[in-house]
């Protein structure tokens, strides 16, 4: 169909065998051919128009349209050619296809050459059902999520029947004995398996970050990791870098009169020595372990971190713990005055951030904006020390 119609101008826009593929397949894409073969709603048996060449093309194209219909000799697998005549009174009968014929789901998917997936997921559906009746409806929603995972999906299923059972397990990921089941493979196919889970139990609301706590089961406890930079402080002679829990640091109570917060840990391990002075390090959103330590309230918190859309999206999840915490070195002077080490975010944040002063506000929309540069950041290390230890109020 390359060539053009002399009379026309332009090329013939005749429907093609692709084309009706190209529009089964946006079926089979979209799991309705095969949720049609399992459980059948009338879609079937399914007319798909042709369009075809008018008789007054058969006039001016007569080898181009004879090639179009030749194309479609003999009907493709899987179909019923529909036909009519054109141009009776004019160039004379010419017996075109006029639609395609689909008289069921399976001679469609025949049509598609994916028999063979069909049969596969007809075997799978049949199998996840006989785990748990209900997951037949899981099958038919997620028909191509089904025959990707394949025996996988089944092995998810049991796990999806058993957490359904046991709300609040009370043991360790790590201790759950199913066969075939390992940590790595909940790990791997966690949303497979809350894909299930949501229909076996829409009741039951899957909350949290945390995999294990969102299921009932037991998880290690938040940490945190605390540097005493005053060494009168420490807790022991020569201990000054400890790790506690997060139920440990929330009663640690601490006798000194500044924290400064940082999620890099080289600065958090360069940060020289302070009067009445304690160090945290969180790596990126992970200040979660310090959100009940009201014993903060009285002490003056710094947090330090990148100047991007991210850092200033900590530190408004910190200050919704702590309203007192105070942002450093994360301010325009800051960012201005180290042009040479701008780098680039990858995936800036565009969420509503509450707990910003107006410079911190108006510095994170800019940064939102591409003001000074399209997806700026400016990560706390590359800093030169002493001016970020002049404004720490400390000497290099």
């Amino acid at each position: 169909m390359a060539a053009k119609s002399p009379a026309a101008g332009k090329a013939p826009t005749w429907t093609t065998p692709a084309d009706v593929r190209t529009a089964s397949l946006r079926s089979w894409n979209s799991g309705e051919l095969l949720r049609e073969l399992v459980l059948p709603t009338g879609l079937h048996p399914r007319r798909r128009p042709l369009k075809h060449p008018s008789a007054t093309q058969l006039r001016s194209d007569y080898s181009l349209a004879a090639a179009w219909a030749a194309s479609w000799d003999p009907a493709p697998r899987g179909c019923v050619l529909e036909y009519v005549s054109v141009g009776a009174t004019t160039i004379g009968a010419n017996t075109l296809p006029s639609a395609v014929i689909f008289n069921s789901a399976a001679e469609e998917i025949a049509f598609l050459g994916m028999g063979r997936e069909a049969a596969r997921f007809t075997k799978l559906t049949r199998l996840v059902a006989a785990i748990a009746a209900g997951l037949e409806t899981w099958a038919l929603l997620r028909p191509l999520e089904l025959l990707k995972h394949g025996d996988d999906a089944l092995t998810a299923a049991r796990v999806a029947v058993w957490l359904a059972a046991n709300p609040a397990p009370g043991i360790y990921l790590r201790q759950l004995s199913l066969p075939g089941v390992h940590t790595k493979f909940v790990e791997n196919h966690r949303r497979l398996i809350d894909g299930m889970m949501s229909v076996l139990t829409p009741e039951r609301l899957l909350e949290g970050k945390n995999y294990a706590r969102r299921h009932g089961f037991l998880a290690a406890p938040d940490r945190v990791r605390i540097r005493f930079l005053d060494p009168m402080q420490g807790p022991l002679p020569g201990i000054s870098d400890i790790e506690v829990t997060a139920d440990a640091f929330t009663s640690l109570v601490a006798d000194v009169d500044r924290i400064i917060t940082t999620e890099n840990l080289v600065n958090f391990l360069a940060l020289p020595p302070a009067p009445r002075t304690l160090a945290v390090f969180g790596g990126g959103y992970g200040f979660e372990g310090i959100r009940d330590a009201v014993w903060l309230a009285d002490k003056e918190v710094l947090y330090w971190g990148d100047i991007d859309t991210h850092g200033f999206q900590i530190l408004d999840q910190l200050r919704s713990h702590h309203p007192h915490v105070r942002s450093i070195l994360m301010d325009e002077e800051t960012l201005l005055e180290h042009r040479d080490f701008w780098g680039h975010e990858d995936a800036p944040s565009h969420a509503v951030l509450t707990h910003l002063s107006v410079a911190e506000s108006a510095l994170y929309a800019a940064l939102q904006n591409g003001t000074f540069a399209p997806k700026l950041r400016l990560e706390q290390e590359l800093l030169r020390w002493d001016w970020a230890m002049a404004r720490l109020g400390q000497t290099a």
